[in-house]
């Protein structure tokens, strides 16, 4: 019997993100993550859903946020 891979899913609160530019650096910074398989972020909510293979390191999707110019407060 061998275990199948499942894919993690984690919601992020992001600041400062306003309109459709603002999430599309959001995405694109977090899909540079190793692992990660989807990204959909939400400037009207706040809200940045990431799918990866694993979970992964808070303080890694922090620095991606903050390349993309915006501010991770925790999760959603």
């Amino acid at each position: 019997m061998s275990a199948q891979p499942t894919a993690t899913t984690a919601v992020y609160r992001v600041t400062g993100m306003t309109c459709g530019h603002c999430e599309s650096a959001v995405r694109t910074e977090l899909a540079g993550l190793a692992g990660v398989t989807s990204v959909r972020a939400v400037a009207a909510t706040g809200e940045v859903t990431v799918v990866s293979a694993a979970p992964l390191d808070e303080d890694a999707v922090r620095a991606a946020v903050d390349e993309a110019g915006y501010e991770l407060t925790g999760r959603a």
